[in-house]
This record gives structure tokens, C-alpha cells and sequence, in this order.
């Protein structure tokens, strides 16, 4: 069997696995799932009493989710903010992130920030 990401195994393999005697590598090769799964699911089983898989959260929606037509307007009448000031914007209306969410978000999104510079290049600088 292949290990299979963000994915649980069967009800039925996770109740053979239990139910299975000997070692945990053992156990491992015959069923074909890594030591680390069996041991996983054992600690579960004597600490929580649950045979079954635990619950994934592999789904959580972004912070800014609800805020997305507002920050695409923010960004439109200021193009000019910093990362930080655009947090602080966010902050203000309840969303505390970091500057490295709300720059996945201003990609996700297909915004760049790019900053004007603050004087004109002098035409006598070197090319």
C-alpha cells in the first residue's frame, strides 16, 4: 500500500492493524503502512479510545477571505502601502496577520506591490 497524503487509510485496515498481534514494525511490514502509523494509531487507541481517524484540517479558509474586496480596493486607491501598513489596515478591521500572509494573500489575489521611487533616477547615474 502507498502512502497517500492528506488522505486516511480504511476503517477496516486501521481495525486490522489494531486488532493485529505483535511488534509494531511487524505489524508495519505485513500491512504494508510505516512504524509511525501503528504506533500513532495505538497511542490513540489506549489514550483517547478511538479506533477511528482523527479529524483533518487541511482546509481552513484564509483570514482575509472576507475582506478580499475591500483590500483589492485599498490597494487600488493606495498602491503605494507597505506590507505593514496594509496589516495594520486589516488589524483595524479585525484581522490581526503577519506580513508574510498578506503577502500570500496580495498574490493569491494577483496583486504585486511594486513602489514608485521616491526622486527620479538622475540622468547622469550609470545605465
Amino acid at each position: 500500500m502507498s502512502w497517500r497524503q492528506g488522505q486516511a487509510y480504511s476503517q477496516d485496515l486501521r481495525d486490522r492493524v489494531l486488532d493485529a498481534p505483535g511488534s509494531v514494525n511487524a505489524i508495519a511490514r505485513r500491512f504494508g503502512v510505516s512504524a509511525s502509523y501503528v504506533s500513532r494509531a495505538r497511542t490513540r487507541l489506549a489514550r483517547q479510545g478511538q479506533r477511528c481517524a482523527s479529524v483533518q484540517c487541511n482546509h481552513v479558509p484564509p483570514r482575509l477571505s472576507a475582506l478580499e474586496g475591500e483590500l483589492l480596493a485599498q490597494v487600488a486607491v493606495h498602491p503605494d502601502q507597505t506590507l505593514k501598513q496594509l496589516c495594520q489596515w486589516a488589524q483595524a478591521r479585525g484581522v490581526v496577520l503577519s506580513t508574510t500572509a498578506m503577502w500570500k494573500t496580495l498574490a493569491r489575489l494577483g496583486l504585486t506591490l511594486k513602489k514608485r521611487p521616491c526622486t527620479l533616477r538622475s540622468s547622469s547615474a550609470p545605465m
